[in-house]
């Protein structure tokens, strides 16, 4: 195992600069996962580390020794692709082998870690296989495994679950994070998918054209976004953001550019008349009586709740609301607001105005 450093990185392409000076520290057996709409650099970065794209300029060191230099290979990491990347004309023992037979270990090495592989993965009864007997999950172990007898002092996932159907992304999700949790090997894992990094990450690094916009753990990027970005990317259905100012008349209270009259929370200090966004999660707006009314526009039924789009003025707002009621389009209601889940935003720069 080892730490990861990123120092000032930066990547060129000709004149146009895709990464602009990223620096991340990654803890020895940390699971830390690069997340990002497309095009954010993300995956650049994970290709950085693996030797596989130059560096323009800055540091990368893998155990404290830089790497910029050092051919993939000689990295002491294994990657997994989004493409299995399998021989199909090679058994599921041999592929999870190859690297080690390309490296002329001895063969009761391979036998013996193949077959450790195998059965953390639950494909000992598949070894005989090849590629195109297995399902998509079934591969992804296979190249998962591939990884593991290499034994390496970093792995290295990219969009690893993005081939697969939605119910097998969350089986395979758990199976990555009890492997990681067995193995403590430092991991940094790439996806676009949100719900991905929050259930499996130590700690997220969340990414933006080529900018680290904020690195925290699940909960905290959560509870306290730094800016506007990262508090409509994390979280599903994404934060609730209401346009407005402080009310001149009272420092307490919050109106909407429609005239709207919201509730701020004890703490907050914004100048009178500074323009802000409001921010609030759709789980932390109730129906009761005394809130705030709001016009139905849709209502869709998940089962376990139910998301309700609602017309704050003239903003869309949505409600996760898990106790059942009988309400319609074009019905008005009474929204409550957590006053203790508010964020405000500065509408200039899109950074949080601390509480």
């Amino acid at each position: 195992m080892a730490s990861v450093t990123v120092k000032n990185v930066r990547k060129n392409y000709g004149h146009f600069e895709v990464l602009h000076g990223v620096d991340i520290d990654i803890e020895d057996g940390e699971f830390v996962i690069l997340v990002g709409p497309s095009g954010c650099g993300k995956s650049t970065l994970l290709r950085m580390i693996a030797g596989l794209e130059e560096i323009s300029s800055g540091d990368i060191a893998i155990d404290n020794k830089v790497v910029n230099n050092v051919e993939p290979k000689e990295r002491d990491i294994a990657m997994v692709f989004q493409s299995y990347a399998l021989y199909p004309h090679l058994t599921v023992e041999a592929n999870m082998g190859f690297s080690l037979r390309l490296a002329k270990a001895p063969k009761q090495e391979i036998r013996e870690r193949v077959r450790q592989a195998a059965q953390i993965l639950g494909l000992e009864h598949l070894l005989d296989r090849y590629p195109r007997n297995l399902s998509g999950g079934q591969r992804q172990r296979v190249a998962m495994g591939r990884a593991i007898v290499r034994q390496p002092q970093v792995f290295l996932f990219d969009e690893p679950l993005s081939n697969l159907d939605a119910k097998l992304r969350v089986q395979m999700r758990s199976e990555i994070k009890q492997l990681h949790q067995r193995l403590k090997t430092t991991t940094i894992y790439v996806t676009h998918d949100q719900i991905e990094a929050m259930t499996m990450a130590d700690r997220i690094v969340v990414m933006r054209d080529g900018y680290v916009e904020q690195i925290g753990s699940p909960l905290e990027l959560y509870d306290r976004p730094a800016n506007l970005f990262v508090a409509g990317f994390i979280g599903s259905p994404g934060m609730n953001f209401i346009p407005g100012s402080i009310s001149a008349n009272d420092a307490s209270v919050f109106v909407t550019k429609n005239g709207v009259k919201l509730p701020l929370p004890a703490g907050y200090s914004p100048a009178s008349g500074q323009n802000l966004v409001y921010g609030i999660r759709p789980e932390d707006l109730v129906i009761r009586d005394g809130g705030v009314n709001a016009e139905v526009s849709l209502i869709e039924p998940t089962g376990a709740e139910t998301q309700i789009t609602a017309l704050l003025g003239e903003t869309p707002v949505i409600a996760s609301i898990r106790d059942r009621f009988d309400i319609d389009p074009g019905d008005t209601i009474s929204l409550g607001i957590n006053l203790a889940k508010v964020h405000l935003f500065d509408a200039a720069t899109g950074q949080r105005i601390m509480q």
